[in-house]
């Protein structure tokens, strides 16, 4: 793939889309047919590969007993040949309503257009006929309208509600179409779309605006597209609509597997064209993992067997046209304060609630932990805290040990002991140097010797020696160990197998990843969960630099071991670990969304409260050479740590890595394949 095909969205299975209110003219299908145009030709040099319109936009909704006028109908016709000719030089696929006669009967339709040709017509299965509505007095329904034909501006198009129509040169786009009161219904005729194959969905609307009934639009959006899996995209009647009777607001949203990525300004007195870019790839892929999806399309008796399907050649463009949906740095933290208090909220509670559940299950007295003054043990710890606190036992129950080793640093052991001490937990302390010496003694490392031989041996056997107290502790004094280890640090293997700090009785924080601690340690500070004095220590913690301090400083700086220098920024580690588990997206495809969403550090949104001087921009060439890192240590490294996990709640959506939940893989695997498309398909240097 060249550098230029990598920067393109239809690389990477995005597609981009339009919901387009243009400003109508009431019963005037000719100037309807020029605001059609124009929006269609903004749409194209802005790189759109679909423009949806609102439900009648060639004649306008709200015109009554004025549909029944041949007169206007012709007119429609002749508007439709406009459009048509016009998009000959147009890239986007356009869907148009209209209204169309066959055989005596009127339809609400929606035309597909593409490159000079009605690809097929959609009639509007659902006809509202209550309170401000009265479509069956104008329209036929399209409820078991199947298998036709119907003649239109001179041609001859695929008519019925069994059509869908797919891209024969961009593989995702397969499109959907309804109209308005279609997806009012209990089983929406885009349900059935979306399992016949459709990946895109389409809503031509023309719903007139009450009080409320926009966040109904909205959710009903959202709904559909989470429970079609699929992209969303929907366009209601705005400026230009009769008010004889009703007022129209040209809402228009763009949802994707029920995500909002884009929503229009409502009472423009403009034409409106919102733009999103919808991962199509990613519908596919969530479609493929979800058995529940095929199994519904099973019931429904194969519904790809219902639907004919319309190929059209989309001829799409491949050019670098950036990127137009909002790319979140931190996948595992949300960029809103709202949504982050919601989220810590939960997450927090998730881990307090299973470590109490675990716990009562025991029977024992005691919980065991050790306490480095670092952000994953600090975490459990004051989890285990609240955990007692919700069983009502004393924290006393907690049994914290500092362990320190040949590199402890001064500042962390005394943050340790002073948040032993804030949370009123039994501590102590066991200096594990001299039983180190003597391992490595009996060893013949030389590092026994005083030669400054700083090995992965020499750092598991303090990580190691650090377990192995813990354990024979719980042993004594009738407990279990809690583990610290965190969920990025499970990807990357960046942890000591066995007796080490891999293993646990109950591993709390084996579900959150490293970003996301840091959110919770600071969600619970502002949500006050401990007393101030507390906070701030925690506040403290969180901005230490983040070290296993198992190699002693540098003679000549004085430099602590960085385990982000020694592996890479967690950030940039947490943003691949959630493509890759979550949706299982090929490493291209994480470097150009990383690209898009850490090249900037001005642009988009930073979750509420992130520290200016932490905030950082990372260069393509930076990214790709973590990614294979990445990708070596999560394929090919690690797994044998995974595959003996222990017990731990699963707390976000992004999964987890148990072999007993969301990620099984054989301990003996490799990176070949993951490796060799990053480097057939990512960015060339």
């Amino acid at each position: 793939m060249s550098q230029r095909a990598f920067g393109a969205i239809h690389s990477h299975g995005l597609v981009r889309v339009a919901a387009a209110t243009p400003l109508v003219a009431t019963a005037d299908p000719a100037r309807n047919a020029d605001a059609t145009i124009m929006l269609a030709r903004e749409a194209d040099a802005d790189g759109v590969d679909v423009v949806v319109y609102p439900e009648l936009g060639l004649s306008s909704y709200a015109i009554d007993d004025l549909h029944l006028q041949d007169a206007l109908l012709d007119a429609v016709e002749d508007a439709v040949a406009q459009v048509r000719d016009a998009s000959r030089g147009l890239a986007p696929l356009l869907l148009v309503g209209a209204p169309l006669r066959r055989r005596g009967r009127l339809y609400n339709t929606a035309l597909a257009i593409s490159h000079g040709r009605v690809l097929g017509a959609v009639p509007k299965t659902f006809l509202p006929n209550y309170r401000e509505y009265y479509e069956k007095r104008w329209f036929a329904p399209g409820a078991g309208v199947v298998g036709e034909e119907i003649s239109v501006a001179g041609q001859t198009v695929p008519f019925g509600t069994d059509l869908i129509f797919a891209a024969t040169d961009l593989r995702e786009l397969v499109v959907g179409i309804e109209i308005c009161e279609d997806y009012w219904g209990p089983i929406p005729p885009s349900s059935y779309q979306a399992m016949a194959g459709a990946t895109l969905l389409a809503n031509l609307s023309a719903s007139n605006i009450v009080v409320g009934k926009s966040a109904e639009r909205a959710l009903l959006s959202a709904a559909q597209s989470a429970r079609a899996m699929a992209a969303y995209v929907y366009s209601a009647a705005g400026t230009g609509e009769s008010t004889t009777d009703l007022s129209w607001d040209g809402q228009g949203t763009i949802h994707e597997l029920g995500d909002l990525l884009a929503e229009s300004e409502r009472f423009a007195e403009t034409p409106q064209l919102l733009v999103a870019d919808v991962d199509l790839a990613r519908v596919r892929l969530e479609r493929m993992r979800t058995p529940t999806f095929n199994d519904n399309a099973i019931h429904a008796d194969h519904p790809e067997r219902r639907f004919r399907t319309v190929e059209f050649e989309h001829r799409p463009h491949r050019l670098d046209v950036g990127l137009k949906r909002r790319q979140r740095r931190f996948p595992y933290v949300p960029d809103t304060a709202e949504r982050l208090d919601l989220d810590c909220y939960e997450a927090f509670n998730i881990q307090v609630h299973g470590l109490a559940r675990r716990f009562r299950s025991t029977g024992g007295k005691t919980m065991v932990i050790g306490v480095s003054g670092g952000l994953d043990s600090t975490h459990a710890l004051i989890v285990a805290a609240k955990a007692c606190d919700r069983l009502g036992i004393p924290r006393s129950s907690i049994l914290a040990f500092t362990l320190p080793g040949f590199a402890t640093g001064e500042k962390t052991k005394a943050n340790a002991w002073a948040l032993m001490r804030a949370l009123g937990v039994e501590a102590a302390e066991i200096d594990i140097r001299p039983a180190a010496r003597q391992m490595l003694n009996d060893l013949g490392h030389p590092a026994a010797a005083g030669e400054p031989v700083y090995d992965v041996t020499f750092e598991n056997v303090q990580a190691g020696l650090r377990t192995d107290y813990l354990f024979r502790l719980a042993n004594q004094r009738g407990g279990f160990v809690i583990g610290t280890g965190d969920l990025s640090e499970l990807a990357l293997g960046w942890c000591t197998y066995g007796v080490g700090d891999q293993m646990s009785h109950y591993a709390v924080n084996a579900g959150v990843p490293k970003t996301l601690i840091q959110y919770l340690i600071r969600w619970t500070i502002v949500s006050g969960q401990f007393d101030e004095a507390t906070g701030h220590l925690l506040d403290e913690i969180v901005g230490t630099e983040i070290s296993p301090e198992l190699v002693p400083a540098d003679e000549e700086t004085g430099a602590m071991q960085s385990t982000e220098d020694r592996i890479g920024p967690y950030e940039l580690h947490d943003f691949f670990l959630y493509h890759i588990l979550r949706y299982g997206l090929p490493p291209s495809k994480v470097a150009f969304l990383a690209w898009h969403a850490w090249r900037d550090a001005d642009a988009g949104r930073w979750p509420a409260g992130f520290p200016e001087d932490r905030r950082h921009a990372y260069d393509l060439p930076t990214i790709t050479h973590w990614l294979e890192d990445f990708l070596q240590r999560f394929f090919q490294l690690s797994q044998f740590k995974r595959s003996a996990l222990p017990n731990g709640p699963k707390v976000t959506y992004g999964g987890t890595l148990s072999p007993r939940g969301d990620w099984r893989a054989p301990s003996d695997g490799n990176a070949t394949v993951w490796l060799a498309e990053l480097r057939r398909n990512g960015p060339k240097f």
